[in-house]
């Protein structure tokens, strides 16, 4: 069993940056692939980004690529989702969520475990 509780979400400006961190609590953590997931009022909830076991192995979704950086620090069971230059459009609740499957993937489908959420609001 995973539990996942994500942090640092708020409201900021467009072009400001925010860090959302993801507090894990799991015996073998540094063996689940990691994704940071979005969901905006009224639409599905999509991909951000994925992280592969070491950190090295990444997955963007096209609009963020270049703006955010996903990020794990397996000693301290901590997921981390730098975003910069962020835009009205990146309004969402963020969720992380982890798989215990082999490969990286971006499908919601393969990730067993969800945090909560975290609200992050952009103004323009």
């Amino acid at each position: 069993q995973v539990q996942l509780v994500e942090s640092g979400g708020g409201l900021v400006q467009a072009g400001e940056s925010l860090r959302l961190s993801c507090a894990a609590s799991a015996r073998d953590f540094q063996y689940y692939i990691m994704g940071w997931f979005r969901q905006a009022p009224g639409k599905e909830r999509e991909p951000v980004a994925a992280l592969g076991w070491s950190g090295f192995d990444k997955r963007y979704a096209d609009p963020v690529k270049g703006r955010f950086t996903i990020s794990r620090d397996n000693a301290k069971k901590m997921v981390y989702l730098q975003m910069n230059s962020l835009k009205p459009e990146d309004t969402a609740v963020y969720f992380c969520a982890a798989s215990d499957g082999m490969v990286l993937v971006t499908d919601e489908g393969k990730y067993h475990f969800w945090g909560q959420g975290t609200q992050v609001t952009v103004s323009s």
